[in-house]
């Protein structure tokens, strides 16, 4: 019965936000969009490269990489030619790959609008991890000069296609237990290595930035509605090893409707939730965020559903709304600019004592 409605098709409007349930579309077209993974990290190497070898509508053509030990590994291992490795210093030749199609920035936040930019000059689109930019001003840059070479930026929001958020989100729609009062969310971990550049102001980093932004996103797609006012406090118990970047952040977001969502993020303590309270009932996913394994129930029955990967359903639904014109699941700029706007406004609030923000 899952399975059956896992693969129905069935277009909602969420916010601007199409969600076909079979996440990926059957197409009579075969061919695959090549992509090239810039910067070759954690996340590359567990999550995107593996996926990659999943995919149906892409498949992996080129990395780009500054780590020399790097290249012989990914060569091997996802059978690339050297003339398919690149480094930073001649990474604008790949505007004469033509098995380039999409190019995939997974670079710390502070680099996202160079190379983003640079691969749109390259004639390429992009998937760009979250967040999108260092803010809403650069995010605004990068997708105006999309729109100027006519090529897409995308961001890295996987649970767009996730089953459990895709129910979550039909479950608020449909308003299957009434009217949506509340939303109580969070993401956070205790970061170990001091030498992260997710530690590092100069790098974008954060918890915000870094996790926070799924609270953000939860909020925006639960409500279907966009924030009007917030206000924020941060919160620091280690001064020496957060002394750049933040280290716990509480905000509550007020929504049209009286709907409100009171967010955390830390890089000091676990939170991993999803709560929604409606007039009738509840539904809450916990683990919420985890690209592995993720749980969830409702007032009614506990939730199921297979396990996917996250990152392949997100890379071939991309593809295939660039092969065959098929409604992505809301993973366009324009959604990461939404984002930048709120986190501007979040710091904003912070540096003002935690006062409310009108967005």
């Amino acid at each position: 019965m899952r399975r059956r409605y896992f693969n129905k098709t069935l277009i909602t409007s969420v916010a601007g936000f199409s969600l076909p349930q079979n996440l990926v579309s059957k197409s009579s077209n075969s061919k695959k969009l090549g992509i090239a993974l810039v910067g070759l990290g954690s996340y590359s190497s567990k999550a995107l490269g593996p996926a990659l070898l999943e995919t149906k509508k892409c498949e992996l053509k080129a990395v780009i990489t500054g780590t020399k030990q790097k290249e012989k590994i990914w060569a091997e291992k996802y059978n690339l030619n050297y003339n398919q490795i690149y480094n930073y210093e001649n990474f604008e030749s790949i505007s004469n790959d033509n098995n380039i199609d999409i190019v995939y920035i997974v670079l710390p936040n502070s680099m996202h609008k160079e190379y983003t930019i640079k691969a749109l000059e390259a004639g390429k689109h992009v998937i760009c991890e979250k967040p999108l930019a260092l803010n809403a001003k650069e995010a605004r840059e990068m997708i105006e000069i999309s729109k100027k070479v006519k090529k897409e930026i995308f961001v890295g929001y996987r649970l767009h296609y996730d089953p459990y958020h895709l129910e979550i989100i039909n479950i608020c729609r449909n308003k299957k237990f009434g009217k949506l009062k509340t939303i109580n969310n969070g993401f956070g971990f205790k970061i170990g290595d001091r030498d992260s550049w997710k530690l590092k102001k100069s790098y974008g980093g954060g918890a915000l930035m870094d996790v926070g932004i799924y609270a953000i996103q939860a909020a925006r797609y639960c409500s279907g509605k966009e924030p009007i006012s917030l206000s924020a406090r941060e919160f620091k118990t280690n001064l020496n090893k957060f002394k750049e970047v933040d280290e716990t952040i509480k905000w509550k977001m007020q929504f049209p409707d009286g709907i409100t969502a009171d967010c955390k993020t830390s890089f000091s303590s676990n939170s991993n939730n999803l709560n929604l309270d409606f007039q009738n009932g509840f539904a809450k996913l916990s683990p919420a965020y985890t690209w592995r394994i993720l749980s969830g129930e409702t007032s009614e029955k506990k939730l199921y559903f297979p396990r996917v990967n996250q990152q392949a359903l997100h890379m071939d639904g991309i593809s295939n709304y660039l092969l065959n014109n098929i409604p992505h699941n809301n993973v366009g700029g324009d959604e990461g600019l939404k984002d930048m706007i709120i986190i501007d406004k979040i710091f904003e609030s912070i540096r003002k004592g935690g006062r409310n923000i009108l967005i």
